[in-house]
């Protein structure tokens, strides 16, 4: 199993249960601090399913390395990643960004490793 392999294991576990409450709101400790944190940027309840959608698409796709669909799952979570960190840094503090300042990393990772299969669609 190589480094690129794992991270992508991981990245695609976290955000597939984070996404899922996003989306869904199964999880309702969890789901009330991340609307209470999205009202807090200035955002809603619909963005805050967009965000989830996205990093649902990203936690699927990122399992197709071998096609460029990988990559642009890395770049969707890489995404996420970084408005999260971006959010964080301007409303709340640094430490609550930890989290996103590693999947941001993981997901950097992942995307250079593929790069090639996602700079070959546009020629």
């Amino acid at each position: 199993m190589t480094a690129v392999t794992l991270f992508v294991g991981l990245l695609s576990a976290f955000f597939l249960f984070a996404s899922s409450i996003k989306i869904f709101g199964w999880q309702k400790k969890i789901f009330e601090i991340q609307l209470g944190m999205f009202q807090s940027y200035g955002l809603n309840r619909q963005i805050m399913a967009l965000v989830g959608c996205v990093e649902l698409f990203g936690a699927i796709a990122i399992w197709f390395q071998s096609l460029w669909l990988g990559p642009l799952g890395a770049l969707a979570l890489l995404g996420t990643s970084l408005g999260a960190i971006t959010c964080h840094l301007i409303f709340d503090s640094w430490k609550d960004g930890v989290p996103a300042m590693i999947t941001a990393t993981l997901s950097a990772i992942v995307l250079w490793s593929g790069l090639d299969k996602l700079l070959g669609l546009i020629g």
